[in-house]
């Protein structure tokens, strides 16, 4: 079983943040057991700015994170979502085209995704599983 990780979800690991960092710690070993893990282009664009240069590298390796490149299909596929996340879009916070490229690639590249942040991925990303650092952490996972 093929796991995509979110962005969110380092991040959490990474900054030691104080309300999500222990369930993300403990879901990315816990997803890990499962299968590989793996990362897009654009999670590690998101998650770099935490590093020095050659720390990003030894983090990946140590997390078991692997580099999974997008594919065009994924491209289109986002850019699909996006668009219609432009038309339907009211009022809350504003997604970014990351955010669609990260569902795309983990819709077609993996058999679920781990992600904090998982009502816009359900919504758009018709059959995505996804699961969450707490839902891996209550033992739900796979």
């Amino acid at each position: 079983m093929k796991t995509a990780v979110d962005s969110s979800v380092i991040l959490d690991v990474l900054v030691n943040d104080p309300k999500f960092a222990n369930r993300s710690e403990t879901a990315l070993p816990m997803a890990a057991s499962h299968g590989a893990l793996v990362v897009c282009e654009c999670v590690i664009a998101e998650i770099r700015p935490a590093f020095d240069d050659t720390d990003i590298e030894e983090f990946l390796v140590d997390w078991n994170l692997e580099f999974s490149a997008s594919t065009r299909a994924s491209a289109l596929l986002a850019g699909a979502m996006f668009a219609s996340y432009l038309r339907r879009r009211r009022a809350g916070p504003m997604r970014v085209v990351a955010d669609f490229l990260i569902g795309a690639h983990a819709a077609l590249s993996a058999d679920r995704l781990l992600a904090r942040d998982r009502g816009y991925y359900r919504d758009y990303f018709k059959g995505l599983v996804v699961s969450t650092p707490l839902t891996c952490c209550l033992a739900n996972y796979p």
